[in-house]
């Protein structure tokens, strides 16, 4: 029986006390929402820029994945939540190109975007995932 371990890196942000970066029991990795937020100084980066705010967060969904010991290619579904409908393009271009960089095998993770409102308003989006770690 595989035991759930924490996943933590300080690639990315720390999280609340309330919940871990992410969290592995056997293959499966859940990577808890992410931020465009930078690691080092954890200030909420460009302010009313969705494409650059999507890049930043998924460098931290990434960062947490490898620190799993998974892939950007074991990621398997990745969930998007946007502030405001009229930002869907910007950062659908921008998540694309990310994701199309980073996913070798050419098999891209299965998405849902959801619409509501975030924790901090200077968050126009957050993204959380899953990896399955390939035997």
């Amino acid at each position: 029986m595989s035991l759930k371990t924490r996943v933590t890196t300080d690639a990315a942000p720390a999280p609340a006390h309330t919940f871990s970066q992410g969290v592995r029991k056997g293959p499966f990795v859940q990577v808890s929402g992410q931020g465009p937020v930078d690691p080092v100084s954890g200030e909420y980066l460009f302010p009313g820029d969705v494409a650059a705010q999507t890049t930043r967060t998924l460098e931290n969904v990434k960062a947490i994945v490898e620190a799993s010991g998974a892939t950007f290619d074991d990621v398997v579904m990745l969930r998007v939540y946007l502030t405001q409908r009229s930002d869907f393009a910007s950062m659908n271009d921008a998540y694309g190109e990310f994701v199309s960089a980073h996913t070798s095998s050419g098999v891209l993770p299965a998405r849902t975007t959801v619409f509501t409102g975030l924790p901090r308003a200077e968050m126009l989006v957050e993204i959380d995932g899953v990896a399955i770690i390939a035997d």
